[in-house]
């Protein structure tokens, strides 16, 4: 809600400047052709661009210092928002009970020595060096199959439970092709005493084997955990590495990756298979590009050339339909980055969506962005980059070029899918089938995908940013979309979604980080714009702007990153010194000792008689 609110007031305020100041400098400019007042329907969207503003017109210095005062005003908002979730992020830090994750941190690479097993190794370590805050440690086991195990019993146990509403008549049927009928309570319920007879084995055969290199540490304080996690613990730094615990019900079991090696390699894998991704999207692109162009498609298709030349179907063809293809197609890319992200070790859902969110953020700039503009081969599009002296010029040509086509984008793309957010058709329709499929009337509560909506929201802010003075026509399509997003994500926070984690404001930097990009793009393409424009002077008189932006960025990473990356000695030690005298705190160290044991090696509970099933197969902790 947060990058909604402040997107709207960035692109209410260019809004005002862009439609009321630029907009009417564009229309009276003869560049390109003299605008049709009579006949408005009928004009090129170019007429609107600042491409129709005539070369060297002293016009071109209104857009020269729109440029200026946008920039200043993106950079004080950006700079009180930092500041104003740095201090929202303390005081609820302050406000906060003691959690697990504050005074735990998860240790990786642990050196085994022969005949010790790795609970004795971490024992033995912090007892000797941190002998004074070190309480309890908790090692991580291999457990993908009691996991799968577990997943059937509970798959099971809710089927028992739906057949207990069905009528008597109901619950004796065929087992298989050519079986006898049987009672299906009787027989789901001995599958079900075998699965648990099977999970009980697996939990008492759990061996040294079955250990990872990899353990939760807790300790007595805040403090002493922050101090075992920010130094480095041994000589060899692949060893003993730290890092800061997630929530207990934030962490992410199945891909756990415990070797430092091991989670190299998967980064160089992941990367690998982005770059793949990134390529292998050219195609629909390129595809989209041949459909906003009328002649390349005669030329592809002969046999069309009768229908094209139908006014309605043309503009279907060229204008909304190389979104809508475009947006199908993105779809698939969240899910994707996701499943890339948990394969790189981070052992969090939280982490996984952080950096899903910053690959899908950085795909979508490059494959729709930078590919649509530079409609080519992916070679042409590299080599554009290996000349950094003619981005500016290549730039100033090709992005207003498109205007019309991503004024269409946001039509189709945002409108469509902020509208579709509401009604939530396809979850709809994914949950009827699986509760058919897995017979169940469980209802699970969705929670936000931030992966896929907030790399959305910054993208059409990078399209804001760097369109605002070159066709301000798209700025009042902007701004619809973010009110439709301000009252419908509104409504899904109070009414639809649960937070699976707290996220304490930690997806800021990347907002942070993409307006700046865009802050920096944009000027890019002024010098390449007004150089093209044949204003030399305004061309070097913006070259400060990137530089000046980037040092404040600069200033900003410095000023309120590491407030982000961990709290300070200072907010630790208070916080600590405040629950010193707390009598609770007794209890929430007993429970602490526990608190990050894999729910896999929680006994699970079941009766035999098909009367009682109403009481849970499976632990509270477990669910």
């Amino acid at each position: 809600m947060r990058v909604i609110t402040f997107s709207l007031r960035v692109f209410s305020f260019a809004g005002i400047i862009g439609v009321f100041v630029l907009l009417p400098v564009n229309c009276k400019g003869t560049q390109l052709h003299e605008i049709d007042f009579a006949d408005l329907s009928n004009n090129s969207l170019d007429v609107f661009t600042i491409s129709n503003v005539n070369s060297g017109s002293k016009w071109l210095w209104i857009h020269f210092s729109a440029v200026y005062v946008v920039t200043i005003f993106v950079c004080c908002l950006l700079y009180y928002e930092y500041r104003y979730i740095s201090l929202k992020r303390i005081a609820y830090f302050y406000s906060s009970k003691p959690q697990p994750h504050q005074f735990t941190i998860l240790v990786r690479g642990i050196p085994v020595s022969v005949g010790s097993s790795v609970s004795e190794s971490v024992e033995s370590f912090f007892t000797e060096f941190h002998p004074t805050t070190y309480l309890s440690h908790m090692v991580v086991h291999r457990t993908s199959k009691l996991r799968s195990l577990i997943n059937e019993a509970k798959t099971l146990y809710k089927r028992l439970l739906h057949l207990q509403l069905e009528p008597p008549q109901q619950k004796y049927r065929r087992v298989g092709l050519f079986g006898e009928k049987v009672d299906l309570v009787d027989h789901y319920g001995k599958r079900l005493e075998d699965i648990e007879q099977n999970v009980r084995l697996e939990q008492s055969d759990l061996s040294l084997a079955d250990e990872t290199r990899a353990a939760f540490v807790s300790f007595k304080s805040r403090y002493g955990a922050a101090v075992a996690f920010h130094l480095q613990q041994s000589i060899n730094p692949t060893q003993w590495v730290t890092e800061e615990a997630p929530e207990p019900d934030d962490v992410y079991w199945p891909f756990f990756s415990s070797s430092f090696m091991r989670r190299w390699i998967s980064k160089l894998v992941v990367v690998v298979a982005c770059i793949l991704l990134t390529i292998l999207f050219l195609v629909p692109v390129v595809v989209v590009q041949g459909l906003t162009n009328l002649s390349q498609l005669e030329i592809w298709f002969p046999f069309l050339k009768s229908i094209l030349t139908i006014t309605f179907v043309s503009q279907v063809i060229t204008g909304y339909l190389p979104s809508l293809i475009l947006l199908l197609f993105l779809k698939i890319v969240p899910p994707i980055m996701e499943f890339l992200s948990s394969i790189q070790g981070y052992i969090s859902h939280s982490d996984i969506e952080k950096s899903a969110c910053n690959k899908v953020l950085w795909f979508t700039i490059w494959n729709i962005f930078f590919a649509t503009v530079f409609s080519g081969s992916v070679l042409y599009q590299v080599s554009i980059f290996l000349e950094p002296k003619n981005i500016p010029a290549k730039l100033a040509v090709a992005v207003p070029a498109q205007a019309s086509f991503f004024i269409a984008y946001v039509v189709t793309s945002g409108w469509t899918s902020t509208s579709s957010e509401l009604f939530r058709i396809i979850p709809f329709i994914c949950s009827l089938v699986t509760r058919c499929c897995k017979s169940t009337d469980e209802l699970e509560v969705p929670s936000i995908p931030y992966h896929r909506d907030i790399p959305r929201i910054l993208f059409f802010g990078l399209l804001g940013v760097t369109y605002f003075f070159l066709a301000p026509l798209i700025l009042p399509f902007l701004l619809v979309y973010l009110c439709l997003a301000y009252v419908i994500f509104r409504n899904q926070f109070m009414n639809v979604y649960m937070p699976k984690y707290e996220t304490a404001g930690k997806f800021w930097p990347i907002v942070h980080n993409s307006m700046i990009f865009s802050l920096v793009l944009m000027h890019a393409i002024a010098i390449g714009i007004f150089t093209l424009k044949k204003l030399s002077m305004a061309s070097t008189l913006v070259f400060p702007l990137p530089v000046l932006t980037l040092l404040f960025n600069e200033y900003c990473r410095k000023r309120f990153l590491p407030i982000f990356i961990a709290y300070s000695a200072e907010v630790l030690i208070k916080k600590d010194r405040e629950e010193a005298n707390d009598p609770a705190m007794a209890e929430f160290f007993d429970k602490l000792v526990t608190a990050y044991q894999d729910p896999t090696l929680m006994p699970i509970q079941y009766s035999a008689n098909a009367d009682s099933l109403n009481s849970p197969l499976i632990s509270s902790a477990d669910v």
